[in-house]
C-alpha cells in the first residue's frame, strides 16, 4: 500500500510514521516543516497551496490527513480556516486529480463543545471556538466528497479527545509541569471529568484502521479509558512525581477573571502567556467523551491511561534526555 501521511511531522505523525514503517508499506510525509526524526521520506509544501499537492499524490492508495492549526490563540482567526478548511479543500482537489479514493482525517472532540453530557458520534454537533468550527467545516467538506462517489470513496474520520505523550507541550503537559515544579494551584473543585488519549495509543489506532480494509464512511471518537477527574488525575501525578499538591483551591469565578486579566495584558503587550480565559475554561470544563465505538471495534490500545501518565511524566521530568526536540499543541 501507498500512503501519504500529510502533516507527518508533527506530534501524532511522528509516532504514527514509525508504527507504519513497521509494515510493508511505501510512505510519504508532506509537510510544510521538515521531520526531524524521517526527513528522507519527508517533501515540504503547504496545504494553501493547492497546486504544490497535486503532483505528490500520483500513484497513493489512501492519505491520511493530520495538517491542522490548532493552537488556543491564533491571530488572525481567518487562519484557522485558511487551514483546516481551505487546506482541507486543496487535499481533496489533489486526491481527485490523482485519482485518491481513501482518506483518514483528524478532526476533534471540540465540535461537540464543552460541558456536554458524555457524546458519541450521534451527539448534536457545537463548535467550541474557531478550532472546532474550523474542523467540522472541514468534516462536512470531507462529507460531501465522499457522497459524490460512495461506491469507489472511503472516508474514516477520527475525533481524539486533547493527546498527550512524550515530548508533547500541550495543555496536559503544562498541567504536569505545574504538578512537577510544585507550582500548581488547582482552579475549582476538580470534580470535572476529562477524557484524555495517548499519543502511542492514537497512532496505534489509525494503523489499526489502514490494516483493516478502508471502506465506506466511518466517525469515531477516540479516548483512552478509564476517564479522570481532575483530582483522579492529579492524585496519579503526584504518585509518579513523588510530589503534593497545595491543598489551596482557587475558585472558578477567580480563576476566570485572572484569564481575562492575562488576555488583556497579552492583547496590550502582544505577548503570549501560559494563562488564558480560554485555558482555564478548558481546564475547568468537562470534557468527556463516549468512545464505544472505537474500542469495539476490535482495537486493543497497546498502553494503559495509567502507565501512558507514569512513561510521560518519567521521560519528561525524572529521565536524562539526550535532545531537546519537542511538539508544540494545545
Amino acid at each position: 500500500m501507498n500512503i501519504t501521511i500529510i502533516g507527518g511531522s508533527g506530534f501524532v505523525g511522528t509516532r504514527l510514521t514509525a508504527l507504519l514503517r513497521q509494515k510493508d508499506i511505501s510512505l510519504r510525509n508532506i509537510d510544510r516543516q521538515n521531520s526531524h526524526f524521517y526527513p528522507e521520506i519527508t517533501t515540504i509544501a503547504d496545504v494553501r497551496s493547492g497546486e504544490s499537492l497535486k503532483p505528490l499524490l500520483r500513484g497513493q492508495d489512501c492519505v491520511v490527513l493530520l495538517a491542522a492549526l490548532y493552537q488556543d490563540d491564533v491571530s488572525p482567526a481567518s487562519l484557522y480556516y485558511d487551514v483546516n478548511v481551505e487546506g482541507t479543500r486543496n487535499v481533496l482537489d489533489a486526491m481527485d486529480y490523482c485519482g485518491v479514493k481513501k482518506i483518514i482525517f483528524t478532526s476533534s472532540v471540540s465540535v461537540y463543545g464543552l460541558n456536554k453530557e458524555n457524546p458519541d458520534e450521534n451527539y448534536p454537533v457545537d463548535p467550541f471556538g474557531h478550532y472546532g468550527k474550523s474542523k467540522w467545516q472541514a468534516e462536512e467538506l470531507l462529507r460531501i466528497w465522499y457522497q459524490k462517489d460512495p461506491q469507489n470513496r472511503a472516508l474514516y474520520i477520527l475525533r481524539p479527545t486533547v493527546i498527550f505523550g512524550e515530548r508533547n507541550r500541550g495543555n496536559v503537559y503544562r498541567l504536569l509541569k505545574q504538578i512537577a515544579s510544585g507550582k500548581f494551584l488547582m482552579i475549582g473543585e476538580g470534580t470535572n471529568i476529562k477524557s484524555i488519549s495517548y499519543v502511542g495509543n492514537v497512532a496505534a489506532f489509525i494503523r489499526y484502521l489502514i490494516e483493516n480494509e478502508l471502506q465506506g464512511y466511518k466517525l469515531f471518537n477516540y479516548s483512552d479509558k478509564p476517564d479522570l477527574t481532575m483530582n483522579q488525575l492529579i492524585a496519579i501525578a503526584e504518585e509518579s512525581l513523588g510530589k503534593m499538591v497545595p491543598s489551596i483551591r482557587i475558585p472558578y469565578i477567580a480563576g476566570l477573571l485572572g484569564g481575562y486579566c492575562f488576555d488583556l495584558v497579552s492583547k496590550l503587550t502582544k505577548k503570549k502567556f501560559s494563562i488564558s480565559s480560554v485555558r482555564v475554561r478548558k481546564v475547568c470544563a468537562t470534557t468527556q467523551y463516549d468512545a464505544k465505538k472505537a474500542h469495539s471495534s476490535g482495537f486493543k490500545p497497546p498502553f494503559s491511561l495509567s502507565d501512558a501518565l507514569d512513561k510521560t511524566m518519567k521521560y519528561e521530568f525524572i529521565i536524562k534526555k539526550s535532545d531537546d526536540l519537542v511538539f508544540i499543541s494545545e
